[in-house]
């Protein structure tokens, strides 16, 4: 029912019933704005217990008892792109600069060829009544092996490929996420490889950083001595610190830099010096008979938080390593094989960035 103002007279009961219909509206939007205020204020609330909360924890974290407790926190924040600033909020600035600083394990180390040996093409034929020391099945007979890890907090995927001369380094750029670069160099599948230039924090992986060597030309010489994985056209994985002149001199015609050094002629390095954080991580080894063995894990996620160093040296370990180079993590951890990724990209949007390089195989 309609009615106008003019059309009735005070005290009426169409008056009043207009009144009424007033006084009803305005109860609604009182309803209404009460509702959202409540709402928003809940929102509010939440938002602001959960942000005390959450400095609370990192304060207890970061000045509690465990001084290892506080560097794996401090660690797994300086070692993300977002949340290096969280550090900085309870510690002093040395305190961070210290536990940033990269701890160069193993320089001395003298890489031994002699303890991989790879089989002639002549006898890579399988030896059905041969025991296998690794327990390697190839379901499929394609050569490849891919098995997932399970960890202490942290999901990943191993990688074998029985054959190492199918291991080969393909350069990347800012167009190139692991996929478009497997498929633009005829590869089947591979991981992320070495560092790269990452100025303002855009992630294009135009330059790699460090010793870098793709088709037996170096790219990128790095510093003096680079901790460095490189693979020969024999399929030897070469690990250690090098310059570009001594990888070359070992043959190397593809390689990419990173650290730490996890495995070197079969003995785990000391990584009791070398801060970690629990973060998404991508390794490449190799064993005694050659296989080459390719690891990611996944992190900064609910189904798997991460994995420090020793985590990814354990793995390496178990699966019969004898020389064993960490890659680049993070963001760029990344597996790729038979036209899909195998791991979850801890990026932002989910979508796999740019890199540099990567260690792929046909």
């Amino acid at each position: 029912m309609n009615i106008r103002k003019n059309d009735i007279a005070p005290d009426s009961p169409e008056q009043l019933l207009l009144q009424e219909q007033k006084r009803l509206k305005r109860n609604k939007r009182s309803r209404v704005r009460r509702a959202v205020d409540r709402i928003f204020g809940f929102l509010l609330a939440t938002v602001f217990l959960g942000l005390i909360a959450g400095l609370g924890v990192e304060y207890v974290l970061l000045k509690g008892p465990s001084p290892s407790l506080a560097e794996t926190f401090t660690m797994t924040m300086l070692e993300t792109r977002r949340f290096t600033w969280i550090p900085n909020l309870f510690l002093e600035k040395e305190e961070v600069d210290r536990m940033r600083s990269t701890v160069f394990n193993g320089t001395e180390t003298v890489f031994d060829p002699s303890l991989v040996t790879i089989a002639k093409p002549e006898e890579k034929e399988p030896d059905p009544e041969a025991p296998n020391p690794y327990g390697d099945y190839d379901e499929d007979g394609d050569g490849i092996i891919l098995e997932q890890v399970n960890g202490n907090g942290y999901i990943g995927y191993m990688l074998k490929i029985l054959d190492p001369t199918r291991v080969f380094v393909a350069p990347g750029g800012a167009a190139y996420p692991l996929a478009e670069m497997c498929k633009a160099n005829g590869a089947i599948g591979g991981i992320n490889g070495g560092a790269f230039l990452d100025e303002g924090g855009g992630g294009d992986g135009n330059t790699p950083d460090g010793l870098t060597i793709v088709n037996g030309q170096v790219i990128t010489r790095g510093y003096d001595y680079n901790c460095f994985a490189g693979i020969t056209r024999e399929g030897l994985l070469v690990v250690g610190y090098f310059s570009a002149e001594e990888a070359l001199n070992l043959g190397v015609v593809g390689g990419a830099s990173f650290t730490p050094l996890l495995i070197s002629n079969g003995q785990p390095m000391d990584l009791s010096a070398v801060p970690s954080g629990l973060n998404p991580r991508t390794a490449i080894g190799q064993r005694a008979d050659g296989c080459i063995l390719m690891l990611v894990i996944d992190g900064r996620q609910v189904h798997s938080y991460g994995a420090t160093y020793n985590d990814v040296q354990d793995v390496m370990l178990e699966y019969g390593a004898v020389n064993a180079l960490n890659l680049d993590g993070g963001s760029s951890t990344t597996m790729w094989f038979n036209g899909e990724y195998i791991n979850s990209c801890s990026s932002a949007n989910g979508i796999a960035r740019p890199i540099p390089d990567g260690f792929v195989f046909r």
